[in-house]
């Protein structure tokens, strides 16, 4: 495991970054580099799956959906035109005069909708600007069955978290499954699933029983030091960063974790040769080379803009980051 061992210096996440990051090959079709899929998006919340989206598309993934409701996605659809925005997603307030056969037909027709696509993705992002809708929660708990049923990866953040932290079963044992919680998403998750409080003097211990308790789940846990868990090993990820903290960075790191995941799946599946890396699980390289790619952007950003350092600042900053420890030629 010496290869992905990360620390504060940065060699060996920048190690993870060189071995899976794919060359740009012009004899390679468009969709090998990655096609990802974020589920999320509502009349409030229409900013963060953009984020995840167009993440994704900046680190080198060929092409990004956004699966939301019918209120977010013109909206979504006006941030670019590099996102394809489905709006299949409904909320309980455009089905209020519905009643329970309707309602079934609908998630019916919301799930048979997703199905179509659903084999052509090599990663789903899951709870970005997701909102807490009853009836939305519900169809997407179903997708995450569905999606889990066909072996597709899913990165849970946001407020697929909330849904996951009451519904541990949607996740639990299914080891192609990364949670990305902050700091109250994971003393939520704590109290769930470890029954207590969080315990600040054993933080690898508590994260790697965490992980182990919901299946071998991966969890990344951000912070000053982004700590990494598949209920085997523990890793942490503490280079560059930045002290601004403006909202949006999590989903940035959701929608990188997605390709890098991606990546990293298809770097093991092509070695031949067996090493450190390819007998590391994907998830967690994806983890981590999400984490340090979203830091060396905010340090980059934030060296330029300061205090006034927004999260589409950080983005801007994505594929230089990746230049610099990856170059294209």
């Amino acid at each position: 495991m010496e290869a992905v061992k990360c620390s504060s210096g940065g060699d060996d996440a920048e190690c993870v970054l060189r071995a899976i990051t794919p060359s740009l090959d012009p004899k390679r079709h468009k969709g090998q580099a990655g096609k990802i899929a974020v589920i999320g998006g509502c009349r409030e919340y229409t900013g963060a799956p953009y984020f995840a989206a167009i993440s994704a598309l900046k680190i080198g993934a060929d092409l990004s959906h956004v699966f939301c409701t019918q209120g977010a996605a013109t909206v979504i659809k006006s941030y670019s035109p590099e996102l394809i925005v489905h709006p299949i997603l409904e909320e309980s307030y455009s089905i209020s005069d519905v009643d329970d056969e309707g309602r079934r037909h609908i998630t019916k027709k919301i799930l048979s909708e997703f199905d179509k696509w659903m084999e052509r993705f090599d990663c789903l992002v899951i709870g970005p600007g997701l909102g807490r809708d009853p009836f939305l929660l519900e169809c997407v708990s179903k997708i995450m069955t569905h999606a889990r049923e066909s072996n597709v990866p899913m990165v849970v953040d946001g407020d697929g978290l909330f849904l996951v932290t009451n519904c541990i079963e949607l996740v639990s044992g299914y080891r192609l499954a990364v949670l990305t919680p902050n700091v109250n998403e994971y003393k939520r998750l704590v109290q769930k699933v470890l029954g207590g409080d969080v315990d600040d003097q054993n933080t690898h211990g508590e994260l790697l029983s965490l992980s182990k308790q919901i299946g071998g789940v991966t969890i990344l846990r951000k912070g000053k030091s982004d700590l990494i868990s598949d209920g085997e090993i523990v890793q942490s990820v503490s280079i560059y960063g930045s002290p601004r903290r403006c909202g949006g960075q999590g989903d940035i790191l959701s929608g990188s974790v997605a390709v890098f995941l991606s990546w990293a799946r298809q770097h093991i599946s092509a070695t031949e040769r067996e090493s450190a890396i390819s007998r590391t699980n994907p998830t967690v390289l994806g983890c981590i080379a999400g984490s340090a790619l979203l830091r060396k952007a905010a340090a980059l950003a934030f060296k330029h803009k300061k205090r006034s350092t927004l999260t589409t600042d950080i983005i801007e900053h994505l594929g230089q980051s990746l230049e610099a420890i990856c170059p294209a030629s």
